[in-house]
């Protein structure tokens, strides 16, 4: 194995970027975009050598690098990197310069967009990384700075308040997670979170909370939850997104879905379920009936909308509720007669596979609504179009290939997950899965209407003289769309990379 940092190298490299990018004052545009772009794409460079020297059989952090930082509180720098952090590495290495490309014509201050979405990259990769959770939570608050910069001065006419709504709620959470983690270091003495989980299997945190005083166990775990539900969004803490999503820019709104959204999961999968498997197991049963209503809820929002942006944004919440059923319904069958680890490993390798193609099949919806909205002159709305296959035959191709993965087509990317999820969730809570299947079917009619309204008929409105794509435009989408046929035909590329890791959650079925 090799003695390079290579994860500080993933997590620092888009923030030497973003400094080189600082420094470039006299710089032409077109330098600019292209640093932005070459620094964005380290990730993928580094992800795809990590991942050649990644073990899959292995269930603990790989690549570990540990170095004592504040002794007087216990802190350690410490990164470290298995299959669930592995896909959204990659995951974020693919999104963002996809999303650099959509957004390669922008012309107001291209260097400080440049640099805000480097900066927001590497808080991302931090996030996924890190394993204390006091620079866990530097990387997750310092992410709220630029994404906050990115949509206020680069968004539509309601960016500012759409801007100020994401980071007072974002932040609000985000304070009674750290309380809560502040009442868990008085109780345990660590913020590693590697010991914190070998805590919480065996019981140890809740014992030590409750010799806090009797309401301290469900206190704390109420804090972490709702810091991490805000950031999801679990419903109804999701008022935030729709705004934000529709308000930001097209790479931001790319970089939101793809990648930003998948924080939250990742937390209720890193810190929620291993800190907490008690206290989440109880709430389980009220939890189901939250994230049944993003699925059920979000979808049917997305039916009632015209702007298409917030249409997708909907979707976003429809297809993370997915996750988190699927997370709650394996938390509440735990230790329940009948709950079999089959059924718990399809749901919860069904959660990460869905992940990371939801984040590939939304960021390319959400480019092609900036390519409509592009060539409308700002119009994106579901009546302003008609007839664009016609007028534009490749971007209809493309841009109905990223809808039929959201809608889950066989054959597609996003069928896989979606069928894992609810083959798991069924032999776990059956109830629960044929209550989300109103969830399907309300996705199959808002986003059919959208193919319907835009692309076919007669051609009228904002698609008169409707242009196809461009190079710049084809390159942004193509390496999206072959993926979401690669991992349709072939999901073993990634679920090779985490079938040992859900394996061994689903063997913990038994509560401590």
């Amino acid at each position: 194995m090799t003695s390079l940092p290579l994860l500080s190298l993933i997590v620092f490299t888009p923030w030497a970027g973003a400094a080189l990018l600082a420094s470039l004052r006299r710089a032409s545009p077109i330098i600019v975009r292209t640093v932005s772009l070459v620094f964005s794409l380290s990730t993928l460079a580094l992800g795809l050598v990590v991942l050649a020297g990644f073990d899959a059989a292995r269930t603990s952090p790989q690549f570990v690098e540990q170095q004592a930082w504040i002794s007087t509180l216990n802190v350690h720098y410490h990164l470290g990197l298995d299959g669930l952090s592995l896909v959204l590495v990659l995951l974020t290495g693919i999104v963002t310069p996809t999303a650099l490309l959509a957004s390669w014509r922008v012309r107001r201050s291209p260097r400080l967009f440049g640099a805000l979405f480097l900066f927001l990259q590497g808080a991302a990769l931090g996030v996924f990384l890190a394993l204390d959770f006091f620079h866990w939570f530097l990387f997750w608050e310092l992410s709220l700075v630029p994404a906050f910069f990115l949509i206020k001065l680069w968004g539509g006419a309601g960016a500012s308040r759409a801007a100020y709504q994401f980071v007072i709620y974002t932040i609000g959470g985000s304070a009674f997670m750290l309380l809560g983690f502040a009442a868990l270091y008085v109780a345990t003495g660590t913020l590693d979170f590697i010991q914190l989980a070998q805590l919480g299997a065996d019981g140890t945190i809740g014992q030590k909370l409750a010799a806090l005083g009797g309401w301290w166990p469900t206190a704390v775990f109420l804090g972490v939850l709702l810091g991490l539900a805000v950031k999801v969004p679990l419903f109804p803490f999701h008022t935030w997104l729709p705004p934000a999503y529709a308000e930001a820019p097209t790479g931001t709104s790319m970089f939101l879905t793809g990648v930003m959204s998948k924080m939250g999961v990742y937390g209720f999968l890193r810190i929620l379920w291993p800190l907490f498997p008690a206290s989440l197991h109880a709430a389980a049963p009220a939890l189901l009936w939250l994230a049944l209503g993003g699925v059920v809820l979000g979808a049917f929002a997305a039916m009632r909308q015209i702007d298409l942006k917030r249409m997708i944004a909907y979707s976003s919440i429809n297809h993370l509720s997915y996750c988190l059923l699927a997370l709650f319904a394996v938390s509440a069958a735990t230790g329940r007669a009948g709950a079999t680890n089959e059924a718990a490993t399809a749901a919860l390798s069904g959660t990460i596979l869905h992940i990371f193609n939801h984040g590939l099949s939304a960021a390319a919806l959400f480019c092609c609504v900036g390519v409509l909205e592009s060539r409308a002159g700002g119009r994106r709305g579901l009546n302003d179009f008609g007839g664009v296959r016609t007028a534009a035959p490749i971007f209809a191709g493309l841009c109905g290939i990223s809808m039929f993965s959201s809608l889950g087509l066989p054959g597609l990317n996003g069928f896989v997950g979606e069928f894992l999820i609810f083959r798991g969730v069924f032999g776990l809570t059956p109830w629960a899965a044929a209550v989300a299947c109103l969830g399907l079917l309300a996705t199959a009619l808002f986003l059919m209407t959208f193919w319907q309204r835009v692309f076919h008929g007669p051609t009228g409105g904002a698609a008169t003289g409707f242009k196809d794509l461009s190079a710049l435009e084809i390159a942004t989408l193509a390496p999206t769309i072959a993926l979401i046929f690669v991992l349709g035909v072939w999901p073993q590329l990634i679920a090779g990379l985490i079938n040992p890791l859900v394996t061994a959650w689903a063997g913990h079925l038994a509560l401590p």
